[in-house]
């Protein structure tokens, strides 16, 4: 059986070199565990690296860490469904707000349950996912400030996650005027500026970072060492504290153009005849035991680099290993490097085993 597997010594690093950049410019972080998908196992593995505050986009998983340790911040880092409203209060200690209806719907439920519940309103700052308007801001925060049992614990905002827009430094400037806009105008104090995800640390590495953003929710810096800006890895940092192990379950010389008449597989694609040449050549191919049920192949690097991936269904992934200085057998493993969305299928998924090295 396939198994993803996570190295808690590259965890651990990769968890001390960003709290040492943080720390050193008073900045407070938490550690975003959507990635793990609500895998106990792992989610320990975070809490252990002494972690305060924990970000995810499921209140089912902020539960299991709720159940583990119940004295770390828990924060729902998307606007709450209505449906919601009540485990969010439950189990969520913070949550990212749009909604001047919903803000009102967690009063209420805060009122219940006899809880504070705080709140971070985002802005929407050109990446067009969520957030209220800049324009509107002021009107949104003046509608909310009252409210019972809620706590305005700061404003922040998303970039790079649905149109690739960069955290630039004009754009944490702009965050930052924002914050002094509002204490202003409510001579109130505003705790937190957070000021994005993974993609902004190259900015706080240049020195880059305005000072009143003072807050950053990182996942896959922390699992894959990544700067989001250049796509390489950040000096000093990991970026295998996870490997995907896969069994070979077939080992087979076979030509490399399919025969018959062609339709599309199982994934909605047809096969495409590129070089007349190939129609007399073969190559060793070996089916691993993963499939499409799993993972993406585009987010598959074999770590044997004379390995080439062909292509997969459901349930088997074909690679090419003709080129391979190693023998492989059959029930020998084939491992990967995994990029993020890569670890996101395989974590999701009932079929892949878990473990850690």
């Amino acid at each position: 059986m396939a198994f993803i597997q996570l190295y808690r010594k590259k965890l651990q690093e990769n968890y001390t070199f960003l709290n040492a950049i943080f720390e050193s410019r008073n900045i407070e972080w938490g550690i975003v565990s959507k990635l793990l998908c609500g895998n106990k196992i792992y989610l320990k593995e975070i809490i252990d690296l002494g972690t305060h505050e924990i970000l995810d986009s499921r209140v089912s998983n902020l539960r299991k860490i709720k159940a583990i340790a119940p004295n770390v911040q828990t924060v729902y880092i998307k606007p709450p469904a209505k449906r919601s409203i009540e485990s969010i209060v439950k189990y969520a200690d913070v949550s990212f707000n749009t909604e001047i209806y919903t803000i009102q719907m967690l009063s209420k439920e805060a009122q219940k349950q006899n809880k504070i519940h705080k709140i971070i309103i985002m802005i929407e700052m050109g990446d067009l996912r969520e957030g209220v308007m800049g324009e509107e801001l002021i009107e949104f925060y003046g509608k909310i400030i009252q409210l019972p049992n809620i706590e305005i614990s700061g404003i922040g905002t998303n970039l790079n996650c649905l149109s690739g827009v960069m955290p630039t430094q004009d754009k944490l400037i702009q965050l930052s005027l924002y914050k002094q806009l509002i204490e202003a105008k409510f001579n109130i104090q505003i705790p937190w500026v957070s000021g994005g995800t993974s993609v902004a640390i190259p900015l706080i590495l240049k020195n880059a970072r305005p000072m009143a953003v003072n807050h950053f929710r990182v996942g896959e810096a922390l699992f894959f060492g990544k700067d989001l800006f250049t796509n390489q890895t950040i000096e000093g940092m990991h970026d295998d504290v996870f490997k995907l192990f896969t069994e070979i379950i077939e080992i087979t010389e076979k030509p490399n153009i399919p025969t018959g008449e062609l339709g599309e597989n199982v994934a909605g694609n047809t096969f495409s005849m590129q070089d007349s040449k190939d129609l007399s050549t073969t190559s060793l191919r070996a089916i691993i035991d993963i499939g499409l049920l799993d993972m993406q192949p585009q987010y598959l690097e074999p770590e044997d680099p004379e390995i080439s991936i062909i292509d997969a269904s459901s349930d088997m992934l074909v690679i090419d290993i003709s080129k391979s200085k190693t023998a492989y057998k059959i029930g020998d493993l084939i491992s990967f490097k995994i990029k993020y969305m890569g670890a996101l299928y395989l974590l999701n998924s009932n079929y892949i085993d878990k473990t850690i090295a």
